[in-house]
């Protein structure tokens, strides 16, 4: 365990996951703070998914160790690891009422059915759905069943809940209701949760440190808002949205889309050719090109838009600050 990991930390160590000749995880390193809320974000295929489900045990590792508390868990059953996962498909058991479904692994533990059911009861208090204990899954909505599959989740009172795009399955209003609820259970609870994510949205809401993963490697790792505004990489800076990424002279530089501003042609930093505007309530997104081929967006507040609009087509030229401009390493 390293030196400032205290006592209840999450800490890969050079953990690896190869399927054949496949490298999914490429010998990453991190330590997870005790009580945090962390998503892993990043595109399909990037190795995410592996490093959770290596976590839970439901994937073996191949190189490297996951230490929870301090103690080696990598080559324990998921049930003894101290962990617990809720899948995206919530995984409920069609014939069972939403109580036995939560209680469904104290049951295989071998526990009594009246503390069974009083640990469920509870589980299912905790997460607002006490009144439907007797219900089935399918006379729930899917908020519903998904809190149902946390109650599941959180049975076994872990100290680390893993989710797997758990929001992925609801419409976009309920989606972002349910971010409100897991990060208040979360706080309530005291307990670390790992949630893994391609929704950069979701990640900025949610996590107090978001892990951006690319090509089976942490790619970045930070405080959601540090991640956001300092993006180290090109790739980061356009996976993060919200940011162009310029090539300038003295190299590359990542400027957020609110920091960009549109003048006369000839009267910015650099010419620019409108390509298209898009109306987004409280805000235009302009897109422009500029030398180069580089396709950057403009975020401005719809008033001053409107004041002074531009077509497609127009060219404008391009202002900024240089204080706004961030330095990439790669």
């Amino acid at each position: 365990m390293t030196a400032n990991a205290t006592k209840q930390d999450l800490e890969l160590v050079s953990v690896t996951k190869r399927y054949g000749d496949a490298l999914a995880v490429d010998a990453i390193n991190h330590h997870f703070k005790h009580a945090s809320y962390t998503c892993l974000l990043g595109p399909s295929g990037c190795g995410k998914s592996s490093t959770l489900r290596m976590i839970a045990g439901h994937e073996s590792v191949s190189d490297g160790s996951i230490l929870l508390a301090g103690r080696d868990i990598s080559h324990l059953p998921p049930a003894r690891r101290g962990t617990a996962m809720m899948f995206q498909s919530y995984a409920l058991f069609p014939h069972l009422t939403v109580l036995d479904n939560v209680a469904f692994s104290q049951k295989m533990a071998g526990i009594d059915a009246p503390t069974r059911r009083k640990k469920a009861a509870e589980m299912l208090e905790l997460v607002d759905l006490g009144a439907l204990s007797d219900r089935l899954p399918d006379q729930l909505s899917g908020g519903q069943q998904q809190r149902v599959a946390l109650a599941r989740a959180l049975i076994t009172r872990p100290q680390v809940l893993l989710l797997d795009e758990p929001l992925s399955a609801l419409d976009p209003f309920l989606r972002i209701r349910m971010r409100a609820e897991l990060k208040k259970l979360q706080r309530e609870l005291g307990i670390s949760f790992i949630h893994v994510t391609h929704g950069q949205d979701e990640a900025l809401a949610l996590a107090d440190e978001v892990v951006v993963m690319n090509n089976a490697l942490i790619e970045q790792a930070g405080p959601a808002r540090e991640v956001f505004n300092a993006p180290k990489t090109a790739f980061v800076a356009r996976f993060m949205g919200g940011h162009n990424v310029l090539a300038l002279p003295d190299g590359h530089f990542a400027i957020r889309a609110d920091a960009l501003d549109l003048g006369a042609a000839g009267q910015g930093r650099q010419d620019a050719t409108v390509t298209g505007i898009e109306y987004q309530g409280t805000h235009v997104s302009i897109a422009a090109k500029i030398a180069g081929d580089q396709e950057v967006i403009v975020m401005m507040p719809d008033a001053r838009f409107f004041d002074n609009p531009t077509n497609p087509g127009e060219t404008v030229g391009l202002i900024w600050e240089d204080t706004h401009l961030h330095r990439l390493t790669a």
